[in-house]
């Protein structure tokens, strides 16, 4: 009889031991796979901060490039406006005399 409890005193501890063990197990999985969640979120947002800066950049310079074309072409159509009322002046003084 002794035996018999000892021995069931012995399983019972090693159903406690396994079960413990198992949900060890398994929060040590549950905080692997949360670790690397986060970490691919992490990078996925790293990645998608990086592709918005470059967009960024990106739309930045071509709006820098857009107004230095606008900018040139005002230049161009002032030298021109400027050169056609040269002539008129030359041609109008000319007409005078």
């Amino acid at each position: 009889m002794m035996m018999m409890m000892m021995m069931m005193m012995m399983m019972m501890m090693m159903m406690m031991m396994m079960m413990i063990l198992m949900t060890m197990m398994m929060m040590m999985m549950m905080m692997m796979v949360m670790v690397v969640v986060v970490v691919v979120v992490v990078m996925m947002m790293m990645m998608m901060m990086m592709m918005m800066m470059m967009m960024m950049m990106m739309m930045m310079m071509m709006m820098m490039m857009m107004m230095m074309m606008m900018m040139m072409m005002m230049m161009m159509i002032m030298m021109m406006m400027m050169m056609m009322m040269m002539m008129m002046m030359i041609i109008f003084v000319h007409i005078i005399k």
